[in-house]
């Protein structure tokens, strides 16, 4: 680990991923970019009211319109925390095990925040959430994990920089839609890889409501990436489809963007 700046640092595991065609292993299905939940609108299952500080909650993902199969044992989410106030952390974990000591995200000064998350189904493939503070929930998917079948394994890569558009080799400043290459852009990923594991970081001039990433040459879905409102460089990680050899990334305003391959599913 490096960091340019003192500072204290938390790790919190999820899991682990072992060889393909391990006899213990899960394999990874991917899914078009689909919003499981937003409790901002209406009211329901997955949907309002807001979570109450303190309170944990239940949200049964596969009744969810997003195709999710009742056999899926695991989830690759995009959490959003839309804060009232301040958020001092929001966590998640599987339906029917003790809540755990670990966060998957801090908000501290109210920003909308995002972050992915890998985490298991729990009973009847629900996860619960718990937040220290009221706040609106915002939860994507890209994908699930089930017993092996057709699914992808995991396959790591040096990290490499796809895209940096602050420099001279990048583009300038995007707004709007911007198709990214992938294969074939010398950061080691095959044809044959399905589905991508990004590091994406947007470094706005200003507000930035959102960031959304998906699979070339599919609709451009309802979901976002990670959120900016405040101005301030911002990452996450992304999982995409690379239907193409590219990926596609919408910004309501403009903003420099920079995506880091990290690893890649294929078979």
């Amino acid at each position: 680990m490096y960091a340019t700046d003192p500072t204290h640092v938390i790790l919190d595991v999820n899991g682990y991923f072992v060889p393909p065609g391990a006899a213990a292993g899960l394999a990874y299905y991917p899914l078009p970019p689909c919003r499981v939940l937003d409790t901002r609108t209406g009211t329901g299952a997955l949907a309002g009211p807001l979570l109450n500080a303190g309170v944990p909650r239940s949200f049964p993902v596969p009744s969810s319109a997003c195709n999710v199969p009742s056999g899926a044992q695991g989830y690759a989410l995009n959490v959003t925390a839309v804060p009232r106030t301040t958020l001092s952390y929001l966590t998640v974990w599987p339906t029917g095990q003790p809540q755990p000591f670990t966060s998957v995200l801090n908000a501290p000064t109210g920003a909308v925040t995002a972050n992915a998350a890998l985490t298991p189904a729990g009973s009847n493939g629900e996860i619960s959430v718990f937040a220290t503070d009221n706040s609106d929930l915002v939860i994507d998917i890209n994908g699930y994990f089930a017993a092996p079948g057709n699914g992808l394994s995991l396959y790591l890569t040096p990290a490499c920089r796809i895209l940096d558009t602050r420099t001279g080799s990048g583009s300038p400043p995007f707004g709007g839609t911007l198709p990214v290459r992938l294969v074939g852009d010398g950061c080691s990923i095959p044809a044959g890889a399905q589905s991508a594991v990004l590091n994406t970081t947007v470094v706005p001039p200003g507000a930035f409501p959102y960031l959304t990433i998906w699979p070339d040459g599919q609709p451009q879905p309802t979901v976002s990436t990670l959120n900016a409102y405040d101005g301030v460089v911002t990452s996450n990680m992304a999982i995409s489809t690379v239907s193409t050899g590219y990926i596609d990334a919408f910004g309501v305003n403009p903003a420099h963007l920079i995506l880091d391959l990290v690893s890649y599913f294929g078979r």
